[in-house]
């Protein structure tokens, strides 16, 4: 199996990028605007991308001590099964995300597209905590054919 990792530091407190992270308008205001759902174990979180498409969670974890983690029950066949995990760390100013989306079966040109725009939404999520202001779907860096 194959990972995505990605690390990024926030300058704001744990909370607040935990919020982000765990709550479906935190996640609409840097992932994608389309966020619907219930944050809660257990619960279900769907994410849609207009005519790109979308995927469903399913809420694994919810620790406001500093971890969010997911596993995908629908979408593209490649992300099916996988799991989205956000470990969070206070250091000083900064929050550290280190972001793994894990399970992959194989590395497919896909894989390669979704590692490049989950740095871009991470980055989304950097300038929401920062500023107020994210870039989630529709307003996101495009970077592909596939949005």
């Amino acid at each position: 199996m194959l990972d995505i990792l990605h690390r990024i530091g926030v300058v704001a407190p744990l909370d607040e990028v935990y919020r982000a992270l765990a709550t479906p308008a935190g996640l609409a205001a840097w992932w994608t605007t389309d966020t619907v759902g219930t944050s809660e174990v257990g619960g279900k979180l769907a994410f849609r991308f207009g005519d790109a498409g979308g995927f469903d969670m399913e809420v694994l974890e919810l620790d406001p001590s500093g971890r969010v983690r997911w596993r995908v029950i629908g979408g593209p066949e490649e992300w099916l099964g996988t799991e989205i995990d956000f470990r969070l760390d206070q250091r000083d100013e900064y929050t550290i995300v280190r972001f793994k989306h894990a399970g992959w079966r194989e590395p497919v040109e896909f894989m390669g597209h979704c590692s490049t725009k989950w740095a871009t939404f991470l980055l989304s999520l950097k300038e929401l905590v920062e500023t107020g202001h994210g870039r989630p779907a529709p307003d996101d860096v495009k970077v592909s054919d596939w949005h």
